[in-house]
């Protein structure tokens, strides 16, 4: 049976994709700015890399293989919508919008969860060896979990994966197949590249919390898109979703501003934004199945789990560089654990948790669902970052690190500081970068006429912000 079109349920998966997808690059800018400014650039770029390979193939296979008729409950049929041209036909639906809508609100998803990783292994990684692999774990990994977990039997297609339909553990969002698997996975890499040369020797403090506040600010507005939008129309699991998605966030990120009180005796920005993702990471798999304050309560769980769990690098001694293990694999284990204690029977999924007399049956199915996708993702990420350790290196000469891995991989850098003259052509004003000796004879005079009237400049930059060179191009 086709189910009839909803425009405004479409209108509202395709609003959510777009903002699902902005999360990436609100991911890029809130991981730039935890590095050292001498990786910023590199960092981005590790976010941004993922929205093209990724995005490649979804288009390609990723789709088909993660909502693909199920080969076993393991995998979809890769040839099923490979290239995506069969999901044009208007008799193709998912729910009440189109497949296509459907199809591009699932691959923001995917991007995303390989975009996370990368701040496990940031200021060491070769972005070539990271290029590969974000390619073959989101074919090898994500699009396998993401089928035991998102593909319900007769809704993308007529058989889903194991997790979903024989297993039954809840998964609204991607708290099991986007954040413990991503989680899983930083870890395995971690101990793949092994710790970075000032790791645990020299403070490696965020070189800008601008950028931190900002990320953290975007990634929770794409976060209702990521939440609300999987109820796939615009309805009340919607907006159950949405308002926990703000709950839960607000609550973790009061939780984990309360610890650094206590622990540091002062609250930092980089606590608040820690702990409103850390809030968000553990909501996204219970948004649809508990009540507002049940997200408070998740909220307030994982701001003070996750604040405790980022010190586990240092006594464990492995590298997560930005906390991808403490908060995302732990936030999103809590998030997934917590749905067996805290479903609410009167949520959108019916479902009723421990606390609310249902037992421990769905805690049961909760822990086989995160605890095997963690460990399939544990397992299969360090083979593959073995293999290509092994076969190009993931990781970057010790000279490039300690120089900077913006330079040394991408011939750029963050914040570009050389000297900077200004000319004028055709009424247009443009900047040039030329080395003072390559000046023309009167614009270097007037020049060296400014060094001689501000002696405390730098000797070789040029004072144009009082005085910018008028160059005739």
């Amino acid at each position: 049976m086709i189910l009839e079109l909803n425009t405004g349920d479409t209108a509202w998966v395709l609003v959510s994709a777009a903002l699902v997808l902005l999360m990436t690059p609100g991911l890029a800018f809130f991981y730039g700015g935890m590095v050292r400014a001498k990786g910023a650039l590199n960092m981005i770029m590790m976010s941004f890399i993922a929205m093209g390979t990724v995005g490649v193939l979804w288009v390609l296979y990723g789709y088909s293989l993660t909502f693909g008729n199920s080969l076993g409950g393991v995998i979809g049929d890769p040839t099923q919508f490979a290239g995506l041209g069969s999901l044009m036909s208007p008799d193709a639906v998912v729910g009440t919008v189109p497949a296509l809508a459907f199809a591009a609100f699932q691959s923001a998803f995917a991007i995303i969860a390989v975009a996370l990783i990368s701040g496990s292994i940031a200021d060491r990684t070769s972005f070539k060896a990271w290029t590969v692999f974000t390619g073959v774990w989101a074919t090898l990994v994500y699009f396998p979990a993401a089928h035991w977990v998102f593909a319900f039997d007769g809704v993308a297609a007529e058989h889903g994966g194991w997790i979903a339909n024989t297993v039954k553990a809840i998964d609204f969002a991607g708290g099991t197949a986007i954040h413990i698997n991503a989680g899983a996975a930083g870890l395995a890499l971690a101990i793949v590249l092994g710790r970075r040369i000032d790791f645990l020797r020299k403070p490696m403090r965020p070189h800008n919390m601008t950028l931190v506040m900002l990320g953290a600010g975007l990634l929770w507005f794409g976060w209702f898109g990521f939440n609300a939008g999987s109820a796939l129309g615009a309805n009340t699991t919607a907006a159950v979703a949405w308002i926990n998605t703000l709950a839960a966030p607000a609550a973790a990120m009061l939780a984990w501003l309360g610890v650094e009180q206590l622990r540091d005796g002062h609250p930092t920005s980089l606590g608040a934004a820690s702990g409103v993702v850390a809030g968000l990471v553990a909501i996204t798999p219970a948004a649809g199945s508990v009540s507002p304050l049940g997200a408070v309560a998740i909220g307030l769980l994982a701001g003070v789990a996750c604040a405790y769990a980022i010190g586990l690098k240092n006594r464990l001694g492995f590298d997560d560089s930005l906390d991808v293990v403490g908060v995302h694999l732990v936030g999103g284990l809590l998030g997934t654990l917590a749905i067996g204690l805290f479903a609410d029977p009167g949520s959108p999924a019916g479902v009723a948790g421990l606390f609310y007399g249902g037992g421990v049956d769905q805690l049961g199915r909760q822990a086989v669902g995160a605890f095997s996708v963690l460990l399939y993702s544990f397992g299969m990420t360090l083979l593959i970052g073995f293999a290509i350790n092994k076969t190009m290196g993931f990781r970057v000469s010790l000279a490039a690190e300690n120089n900077g891995i913006d330079l040394a991989e991408h011939s750029e850098v963050g914040y570009d500081l050389s000297p900077v003259y200004y000319s004028s052509f055709d009424g247009v004003r443009r900047t040039l970068m030329i080395e003072p000796d390559a000046l023309p004879r009167d614009v270097r005079e007037h020049v060296e006429a400014i060094r001689a009237a501000s002696p405390a400049a730098p000797a070789d930059v040029a004072d144009a912000a009082t005085s910018p060179a008028e160059v005739n191009a």
